[in-house]
């Protein structure tokens, strides 16, 4: 395989998981975004926890779909990640929600 192939493959796979994406999002409340991935879901929660000085988060979600094109199976019942890194959850507006059609 020559570095165009697996350059456009990558390109075919990134374009799959974006129309994945925007077919999915109107099903979920919350986005999760940890240094690792970034998640859909309907339930999050998030534990700040703290070991002497070190300070973690512990992040819970269920029913959740994830960020990741190299996953053959995006759709996951339940998620937990432990992480020293910053994590941001948002609720979703349905507003927000909306994705522009393109013609």
């Amino acid at each position: 395989m020559s570095a165009e192939d697996l350059e456009k493959y990558e390109s075919d796979m990134e374009l799959s998981l974006y129309r994945e994406y925007r077919d999915v999002v109107g099903l979920f409340s919350y986005v999760v975004e940890t240094e690792r991935r970034f998640y859909l879901t309907n339930n999050v929660d998030l534990q700040v926890r703290g070991e002497g000085a070190d300070v973690y988060f512990e992040v819970t979600m269920s029913d959740a779909w994830v960020w990741d094109m190299y996953r053959p199976a995006r759709f996951v019942k339940n998620v937990k990640v432990v992480t020293f890194k910053d994590v941001n959850v948002e609720e979703l507006a349905k507003s927000d929600l909306e994705i522009p059609k393109t013609d």
